[in-house]
């Protein structure tokens, strides 16, 4: 569980700092439900962007942003529906939409997640240390946006091969930005750098995404609830959730499909990983394109207890499918095809990740059978505000995308077929839980006797930790109280 043990001297410290700063935090449950905020906090909102360098947009880092770029308000939970001119099958599938987040992607619910009981608790001094972000793209953009936000220093750490537009932005946010070797897939590396940092730095606090508990805890209290009021909102009769198509990357977003599993009896939950990189599916490696998801090893917050199917997604697939989704030839294509045009105006809320997760949704949908009476969650991570240097890479590549080439590609997203899909039996998750080991306690340090109660004990391991939301709840709105007085 996350530890919440108070050191009474930094807290106050801590307090001191943010009265100085105008600095107050959101909770759990107002990230969840942003219509408990106070009258104050969204009346400054107004006034303020959404990518701004202002504290008061640590309370937009929520589902319920309006989507606009400036002085957005809240309301409902920002998700498209794809539909099925597009999917190819008879189950509604419906992503989650992270572009209305601060910094384009809700990777920033995680980073917050991961500082706040740092901070509320007293563990974690803002004036001596350097938050590190250590990332495979999106996730090191937010702890560098919420390190920002919080006035805390940063270091952003992400593989060198990562699309330009991340590393330019960083550069303005991050008081170190650290390129490693390799692409998405190099995961090893940036572990590597993290173990320097931590030998040579006494200033670095490891952030690490792929073993922090407070990443698992905030999907599941805050996305997985936004999933379920999604759902609430466009059931029809007789309408059921089926699953959710996750990636894997830090295996955080699972933490939502736990919370699925639990409200809605019978729902499955997939974990996608790009084909030529097929860690849980054949214990395998590789490089690959699919920015947003990292691989070589299992995230230590990766729950397989509640995976029940892996999911291999050709990372040529989004290259292609982000030319027909965004360019002039794919997109007539796509209208003459019966997209409607108010989806067709949204599908650059898609970046290459989601992409890589809605293939992964349409290839669950097909294997299980689907119906129109079910519902199929995955995430749109991020848009292609982030890939527009993809694009352009891929013109010089391959020549200027036509009315021939959309074709071909319209008929690859029809002919989506089941291949590369693992039912996971018990046998298979232990067996990929047991990948855990070679990682986390031979390499980077993790206790053999949590290792066992992740699986072993795991309703108390992963309820135990759920459990500590009201908590921590109670101690950010103790903290908030000492810095209003």
């Amino acid at each position: 569980m996350i530890d919440l043990k108070i050191d009474q001297n930094q807290r106050r410290k801590n307090i001191q700092r943010c009265k100085e700063k105008g600095i107050l935090l959101p909770t759990y449950a107002q990230m969840r439900d942003p219509g408990t905020v106070s009258e104050s906090v969204k009346k400054e909102l107004a006034g303020i962007g959404l990518w701004d360098v202002h504290s008061r947009n640590l309370f937009r880092v929520t589902w319920h942003n309006e989507p606009k770029e400036r002085g957005g308000g809240f309301g409902g939970v920002n998700y498209l529906e794809i539909p099925r001119a597009i999917t190819g099958t008879k189950a509604r599938i419906v992503g989650l939409v992270g572009k209305w987040f601060p910094t384009g992607a809700h990777k920033v619910g995680a980073a917050l997640s991961c500082l706040l009981p740092e901070l509320v608790t007293g563990r974690f001094d803002p004036t001596t240390k350097k938050a590190v972000w250590p990332s495979t793209g999106n996730y090191c953009r937010g702890g560098a946006y919420i390190s920002r936000l919080l006035s805390c220093p940063s270091i952003a750490i992400l593989p060198a091969g990562m699309s330009k537009e991340r590393f330019e932005w960083l550069k303005t946010m991050a008081e170190e930005v650290i390129a490693t070797p390799g692409c998405e897939s190099n995961v090893k590396e940036i572990f590597d750098k993290c173990i320097e940092l931590e030998a040579t730095r006494p200033d670095a606090v490891i952030f690490n995404q792929f073993d922090q508990l407070p990443n698992h805890l905030w999907h599941y209290a805050v996305t997985g609830p936004a999933m379920e009021e999604v759902f609430r909102a466009i059931a029809r009769k007789g309408d059921q959730v089926a699953g959710a198509v996750l990636s894997s990357g830090s295996a955080g977003t699972l933490g939502s499909g736990s919370y699925l599993r639990e409200k809605f009896p019978g729902a499955r939950v997939a974990v996608a990983e790009a084909l030529q990189c097929p860690t849980i599916l054949e214990n395998g490696y590789g490089d690959h394109r699919i920015e947003g998801i990292g691989d070589k090893h299992v995230p230590w917050i990766h729950n397989l207890r509640e995976t029940d199917a892996a999911i291999g997604v050709d990372d040529e697939l989004p290259m292609r499918f982000i030319r027909l989704f965004n360019e002039e030839a794919g997109r007539k294509l796509l209208a003459e095809s019966g997209v409607d045009a108010g989806t067709l105006a949204k599908l650059d809320w898609i970046g290459i990740s989601g992409v890589g997760n809605l293939i992964g949704a349409v290839k669950f949908a097909k294997y299980y059978e689907l119906g129109e009476n079910d519902v199929v969650f995955t995430m749109f991570t991020d848009s292609m505000a982030m890939y527009g240097s993809r694009l352009l890479e891929l013109t010089a590549e391959r020549g200027k995308y036509d009315q021939r080439q959309a074709d071909r590609d319209y008929d690859r997203l029809q002919g989506i077929g089941v291949d590369h899909l693992l039912e996971l039996s018990q046998v298979d998750k232990r067996r990929i839980h047991n990948l855990k080991y070679f990682t986390w306690i031979e390499q980077l340090g993790k206790e053999l006797p949590e290792l066992r109660a992740q699986w072993d004990d795991y309703r108390n391991y992963w309820g135990g930790l759920r459990a500590q939301v009201g908590a921590l709840d109670a101690m950010i709105e103790d903290f908030n109280a000492e810095v209003r007085r």
